[in-house]
């Protein structure tokens, strides 16, 4: 019962970022707290934390953002533990992501992974999991996605129809014995950007948190000339993204907020100058070489 969480309760979660993670709170009936994140690494500010907690805030959700690590060290250690504060982390774009040599999805209560397709390890549909290493959690999860029921007709609760499908856990199986050679190709890919692109004075590149591994879900560059950089890319063939248009304060969704761009500068900066460029398993030498020519012809 000390992890439930419901009515009157506050969570903490990234302000910059996807919006699973505040939506599950909204779903429980707590109140999602958003807080600034890092401008260097665009995961949860543990500072920014700090100033958000109230006699209210029951759990902090930390995001590995990118496949960057969040800091779960400090949270944990810092905050959480002596707070009583609950710390979930969402590692749905963080498969074998690590620090301090321990795994991300290893440091809080428990923490959810997305296989989604387009993940690091992606099924051919929607699938996901949840881990922890609380034994009554883990029983309690399971019945929850199986109709509150680990056996037929065993209904102790009300639940969900959450069950990974056969299919999905098959292929899931194959893919994770290339995940860590999958990952290690994202890696080379990004060093290539790297020292092909820093040398350019408007272009802000991903940097990776001191004694981590960053497993690269997306290559997000930053520059104030992001939509003319998109526009002049895609005029050569290159197809880029702009994942996360609007920080979750500024979405509809969270309207009743009514942020302001002072609220969380850093975020309002990111979903206006934040561009995900290619970056996969299988990506050529040839196209990643154009990719990155091309980028510096355009700021030339």
């Amino acid at each position: 019962k000390s992890l439930q969480i419901g009515p009157g309760d506050e969570v903490i979660t990234p302000a910059f970022g996807c919006i699973p993670s505040s939506e599950v709170i909204s779903l429980a009936g707590a109140k999602p707290v958003f807080a600034e994140v890092d401008p260097i690494y665009y995961t949860l500010d543990p500072e920014d934390v700090q100033r958000k907690i109230t006699s209210r805030t029951k759990a902090i959700i930390a995001v590995h953002l990118y496949g960057q690590a969040a800091p779960v060290d400090q949270l944990k250690k810092k905050i959480c533990e002596d707070q009583n504060i609950i710390l979930i982390e969402d590692c749905a774009q963080a498969h074998l992501t690590d620090l301090a040599g321990k795994p991300a999805g290893t440091w809080g209560i428990a923490s959810a992974f997305s296989f989604y397709p387009t993940k690091n390890l992606g099924a051919y549909g929607d699938a996901g999991c949840i881990v922890t290493q609380d034994a009554l959690l883990a029983e309690t999860i399971r019945r929850f996605a199986n109709h509150g029921a680990l056996q037929k007709d065993d209904h102790q609760f009300e639940g969900t129809n959450s069950r990974l499908d056969t299919l999905q856990a098959a292929i899931l199986s194959v893919k994770l014995n290339y995940l860590k050679q999958w990952n290690e190709q994202r890696r080379v890919l990004a060093r290539y950007y790297q020292e092909t692109l820093n040398s350019i004075d408007s272009l802000v590149l991903p940097r990776e948190r001191p004694e981590s591994t960053h497993t690269f879900h997306l290559f997000g560059i930053r520059t104030p000339y992001r939509d003319s950089l998109k526009k002049y890319l895609a005029a050569q063939g290159i197809e880029t993204l702009i994942h996360y248009p609007k920080g979750l304060p500024y979405t509809d969704a969270y309207a009743q907020y009514h942020a302001k761009p002072e609220d969380f500068p850093v975020t309002y900066e990111l979903q206006n100058q934040i561009l995900s460029l290619p970056l996969y398993p299988g990506l050529s030498n040839d196209q990643i070489q154009f990719i990155a020519e091309s980028i510096k012809r355009y700021f030339s």
